[in-house]
Formats: structure tokens, C-alpha cells, sequence
């Protein structure tokens, strides 16, 4: 693939933070650029994405699916030849699995507090 097919993108973190830029091809997929993401973390940052339906990418206000391609992601108004496109990074938290939640709810707390209108 030649060299000016190649996009150059780089992910703003919450905090203002980027990582990158890094040359991507247009085929590769929004699952691996979290991957990468996650490989890349700042590891002076506390509670890093552990997996990647731990990451939303968004991109001129989408939010990016995993099983699209970047070129399947890009908005062409939006770009200039040659220039870097900036990804916002939003940590997704992490759902706690249904056996958790079936082990919370089956015990109750037994202090429950309750307010009545009058």
C-alpha cells in the first residue's frame, strides 16, 4: 500500500491527553484501533480500558462500531489531504456480569431506608 493512502490518526483521551498520531490503513478496523489503544495506554493513568467494549471512538459526532473499517468511518467534509484526524477516546464503565448482579440481589440489604409523603 503506498505511503499517501495510509490515514494519519491520533485518539484525544478525556483528560486532553492524545496517543499518537500513527499512520493506519484505511481497511483496518475500529476493534483493532481500540486494541491498539489499549496497548498504548498511558500507564501512569489509573482504571485503563481493560477490553475493548471498554472504548467508545468517536469521530465528527459518531460513535464508531467495532466491525466497521476506518474508510467505512470516515467523513470526507471533514478532512483536509495530509492533515491528522483526531478520535475522541470516552471510557465506557465496566457492567458488573449477571451472575454478580444475581449474587447482590439475593441477598437484600437488610437496613433499608424509606420516605413517605404526606
Amino acid at each position: 500500500m503506498a505511503e499517501e493512502d495510509l490515514i494519519e490518526l491520533k485518539f484525544r483521551l478525556a483528560d486532553g491527553t492524545d496517543i499518537g498520531p500513527n499512520k493506519y490503513s484505511p481497511a483496518t478496523t475500529v476493534a483493532s484501533l481500540k486494541e491498539k489503544i489499549i496497548a498504548q495506554w498511558p500507564k501512569d493513568k489509573e482504571n485503563g480500558p481493560k477490553v475493548v467494549n471498554n472504548l467508545q471512538l468517536i469521530h465528527a459526532g459518531k460513535i464508531l462500531e467495532n466491525n466497521r473499517t476506518i474508510a467505512d468511518s470516515r467523513l470526507p467534509v471533514v478532512e483536509l489531504p495530509g492533515g491528522v484526524i483526531t478520535m475522541h477516546v470516552v471510557l465506557r464503565p465496566h457492567l458488573p456480569d449477571k451472575n454478580s448482579d444475581k449474587l447482590q440481589n439475593d441477598h437484600p440489604n437488610k437496613s433499608r431506608c424509606s420516605c413517605t409523603i404526606l
